[in-house]
């Protein structure tokens, strides 16, 4: 095994993945630490949802750019991700969420993404069995969409190996040496030493411990979430419905196989790297997708399953240069990660082959505010 590299990810969910992926493509010599396997973190217990739908203008632009590259990606990578878009659907059944929809949508115009506030009976056109008691309406878009996390990140760890990289499993890391405020090397649990330039930062939940190992502080805090999947049925529909009511939820059916895969976030969050599951979300979370789709009732959950959300301040991604040359960040994605990571993997690895981005990161950085807070988490 090498013992250099131009560039070192450490992480080897989509982040890493797709980052590795556009660098290797541009000729660096790429290895991808990881210290358990890929998508054993956030990427691989996330339920694959795509959207534009953000308050934030660069997380719509980057969304915007992350849609284009899913709709290739099959030719790209040369095997099926599973991309269909099907839409999302958030539902409003207050007058203060109606409005926070309308005010979203004027923002997300400005960027050319087409979505419409539509009514209760429009609504029902889309999910013919909803159950629209209460509600006053929705925002749509349809070029919303879903796709497989796996076959996603593991598209993007193949390329890596076709273009000359190596993706290491098992692969913890202990040490990041820095010289003269230049990143120099990184070292593993194994006692491996790599030489390099250049080292990513792609750990998600673990963003902040290995940030220190350079010195550098990345503020972001893991919290658990709870995701299940049910038995597979009839096709019902095609958007992610989103319910952001305090006890809303949001579930899609997989295109292919009919399981409808679901998750909704803790009224109290659960801080911390913890996967254990409840009885809670076990009962919970039906009864909640029953009482947005009462043709689900009597559906059986196959699985439940924990996770992390990587969140930053503000909820929105933290990407780019830091105090250490040589050393970048691209983590926080605040559960969001999936469906950024096409566009932040090209993005990234711009910036590090290039020193500039063909759509400006400042919005994302280490040093910003954290005062624009994303409203649609």
């Amino acid at each position: 095994m090498s013992k250099t590299a131009d560039t070192v990810v450490i992480g080897a969910g989509i982040i890493g993945a797709a980052t590795g992926y556009y660098l290797a493509k541009r000729g660096h010599k790429v290895i991808v630490l990881e210290k358990d396997f890929p998508c054993a973190g956030s990427t691989g217990r996330c339920i694959g949802g795509i959207r534009a739908q953000f308050t934030h203008d660069l997380s719509i632009r980057v969304m915007l750019e992350s849609i284009k590259v899913f709709s290739t990606l099959k030719d790209e990578l040369g095997q099926d991700i599973e991309w269909f878009q099907g839409g999302y659907l958030f539902l409003a059944f207050d007058e203060q969420r109606e409005q926070a929809f309308r005010n979203a949508i004027a923002i997300q115009r400005q960027y050319g993404l087409r979505v419409d506030y539509i009514g209760p009976k429009e609504c029902k056109t889309i999910v013919a069995d909803l159950n629209t008691d209460g509600l006053l309406g929705g925002a749509w878009c349809a070029t919303d969409g879903q796709a497989n996390p796996f076959k996603v990140t593991y598209g993007y760890l193949s390329g890596i190996r076709r273009f000359g990289g190596e993706v290491r499993c098992g692969s913890e890391v202990t040490a990041i040496r820095v010289h003269k405020e230049r990143v120099v090397s990184v070292l593993t649990a194994d006692g491996t030493e790599l030489s390099t330039r250049n080292v990513v930062n792609a750990a998600g939940p673990w963003a902040g411990p290995v940030g220190s190992l350079a010195g550098v502080n990345v503020p972001v805090k893991p919290d658990r979430h709870e995701s299940l999947v049910t038995e597979a049925a009839e096709h019902l529909f095609n958007p992610m419905l989103v319910d952001y009511r305090p006890d809303g939820c949001y579930f899609l059916q997989h295109i292919g196989t009919g399981h409808f895969l679901g998750c909704y976030t803790p009224a109290r969050l659960v801080p911390g790297h913890g996967t254990e599951s409840t009885d809670e979300f076990l009962t919970e979370m039906p009864r909640r997708m029953v009482r947005l789709v009462p043709r689900l009732a009597g559906l059986k959950v196959l699985r439940q399953w924990a996770g992390s959300y990587e969140m930053s301040p503000d909820g929105n991604p933290l990407c780019g240069i830091t105090p250490v040359q040589g050393f970048y960040v691209a983590a926080g994605m605040s559960g969001h990660g999936f469906m950024f990571g096409p566009a932040i993997g090209k993005l990234m690895a711009e910036l590090i082959d290039c020193g500039q981005t063909s759509l400006p990161l400042d919005q994302f950085s280490l040093t910003r505010d954290f005062g624009q807070a994303e409203a649609m988490k």
